[in-house]
């Protein structure tokens, strides 16, 4: 359940949040912290409800903010990786002082971030210390690595330094209109697809954390001989992934992977059932609201699970001798494989949530 804000919380007296104008967040542009940052937007809304925010985005992340209640207007801008681009910045520090905006959460911890800010002369720039931004942030927090997960560590930056950080957040939220969803289902010739919708997320950004496709290939056999559509979803990347799928599920199964996110989002909010890797696609699924299914191997679902709860969390039993360090049934999360979880297992979790019996479990 949702924490309520109390009249504490709402007590801001910091120059930052006392400030006029609009406030600009400048989150992390992977797609599952882009939907944590949407607790920070409600946090902020409810703390200072008189001052428009708005988010910086890159062009894959933006549909995000025509579903995620409370925020103003996304301003787009893909900052090429690994440079400068100082002309880049400047066009941006352009729009961005066209705005007025008061206060900057600048997020991540880089130069790059922070400079579009501060050459947009935002009054109060909010961040933490990295890589010594002296001058481009001017509210500059200390102790990011104290805190264990991301919505900590981007939730500190709308309090006070030495407030003290709830233990529980607001929860995102990705909200489709009903009758988006139906226009969209008319558009890509999925009206009058059979019941019961089971969608498939098989990308997964980082070693170890994508389930093996051959089992999402078994998943969809099981579930197409029980009369379910299975709609793959993702990016470019994930086209061959989606096309081993359908191969093995035939008929049942849908490619939606392509392009615009807009397709992942409005199709996870017509499913019955959400199966998905630790990835960005989960953290929507969950925002939703649509049953979840998170698959995770190498990765701690404390530190990088949704904050909307999943229905199930699937993860790797220790058994027999660890092929990464030898140890007989080693619980080192790092160690872990997905490729360990049987389809088998899925199935099971997925026939049970159909079945009405989906009640928020580990498995």
């Amino acid at each position: 359940m949702e924490r309520a804000i109390s009249e504490n919380d709402r007590k801001w007296t910091t120059a930052a949040f006392d400030a006029a104008g609009p406030i600009l967040i400048v989150p992390y542009m992977w797609i599952g912290d882009f939907v944590r940052c949407h607790s920070v937007v409600k946090l902020l809304r409810s703390r200072v409800p008189g001052r428009p925010i708005d988010l910086l985005t890159s062009t894959l992340c933006a549909p995000l903010l025509d579903y995620m209640p409370g925020i103003r207007k996304g301003i787009v801008a893909d900052l090429p990786r690994g440079r400068l681009a100082l002309r880049t910045q400047r066009a941006l520090a352009e729009k961005l002082r066209a705005e007025r905006y008061g206060t900057a959460l600048v997020m991540l911890r880089t130069w790059k971030a922070a400079l579009a800010p501060f050459l947009a002369g935002i009054p109060i720039r909010v961040g933490f210390l990295g890589e010594w931004r002296f001058g481009l942030i001017n509210d500059l927090r200390f102790g990011e690595y104290a805190l264990p997960r991301m919505i900590d560590r981007m939730g500190a930056l709308a309090f006070e330094k030495r407030e003290k950080l709830p233990t529980d957040w607001p929860l995102p939220e990705v909200v489709v209109p009903q009758a988006e969803r139906d226009a969209w289902r008319v558009k890509h010739n999925l009206a009058n697809v059979r019941r019961p919708i089971v969608t498939f997320a098989p990308g997964a950004v980082g070693p170890g954390k994508a389930w093996p496709v051959a089992h999402y290939a078994e998943l969809a056999r099981h579930l197409a001989a029980e009369g379910a559509s299975i709609w793959v979803l993702g990016g470019p990347k994930e086209t061959d992934l989606a096309a081993r799928i359908v191969a093995a599920g035939g008929g049942a199964v849908t490619d939606l992977t392509g392009n615009d996110l807009r397709n992942a989002i409005i199709a996870m909010s017509v499913a019955d059932v959400a199966v998905t890797n630790d990835s960005g696609l989960m953290h929507i699924a969950a925002a939703i609201g649509v049953p979840t299914i998170a698959i995770f191997g190498p990765t701690s679902p404390f530190l990088w699970a949704p904050l909307n709860p999943l229905a199930a969390t699937i993860e790797p039993r220790p058994s027999g001798r660890c092929p990464a360090c030898g140890r007989e049934n080693c619980d080192d999360v790092r160690h872990r494989r997905t490729a360990d979880i049987p389809a088998s297992r899925v199935f099971e979790a997925v026939r049970r949530l159909l079945a009405g019996a989906g009640s928020t479990h580990k498995m």
